[in-house]
């Protein structure tokens, strides 16, 4: 077993837009995550078993890694699993451009439901602020987030925000930037936009 989640990513370093619009100097390949099943199951079972807690009888991921999560934490708690597929709308700008929709013929299964919105990381969050939209949306009731790993304090401010518990197996320090504010723009360091929350 891997001492933390972490162990099981690569690093980058550079400068990245990230899918809510927010830059960073740094970047973890999530990719890769999911090729681990063996060593993922342990920390995959410990959320699990912190969002069972919560009294959800759902869970819901945006595409892909945290439907993926959605998958396997459904699985260790015998619950069903939703995902939210992911919109990009051509020439949107600011931040949190991107939405996520349950697909029409699961919208009204949802319907009254306690939901946990799960992701494989949440730094910005706009992949689990796109789902928590729109499961409201369906009249769901989105109890909890919960993610392997949480970079920074933006889902911590997101979950207290909305009165959702926010559980992680990690959390790591991590500097994002407004585009107007980033200090790597000012340097002119070019930025390589990346799909990541």
């Amino acid at each position: 077993m891997a001492d933390t989640i972490t162990t099981l990513l690569a690093g980058r370093h550079g400068h990245f837009q990230m899918e809510s619009g927010y830059h960073s100097g740094s970047w973890l390949e999530l990719g890769g995550l999911f090729d681990h099943p063996d060593a993922l199951r342990p920390f995959v079972s410990e959320l699990a078993r912190r969002l069972s807690a919560h009294r959800v009888d759902a869970v819901c991921g945006p595409m892909t890694g945290g439907a993926k999560l959605a998958e396997l934490i459904s699985t260790v708690l015998y619950l069903p699993s939703f995902v939210a597929e992911r919109f990009e709308t051509f020439g949107a700008t600011g931040l949190f451009p991107i939405r996520y929709e349950i697909p029409a013929p699961r919208r009204p299964t949802l319907r009254g439901r306690s939901v946990a919105i799960v992701d494989d990381a949440i730094s910005a969050g706009s992949a689990v602020r796109g789902c928590y939209a729109d499961l409201i949306a369906c009249g769901a009731r989105p109890l909890a987030l919960g993610a392997l790993v949480v970079f920074g304090d933006a889902a911590a401010a997101f979950a207290a925000e909305k009165g959702v518990a926010l559980e992680a197996i990690e959390r790591l320090p991590f500097d994002m930037w407004r585009p107007a504010d980033c200090p790597l723009c000012r340097a002119s360091i070019a930025v390589e936009r990346i799909a990541a929350s």
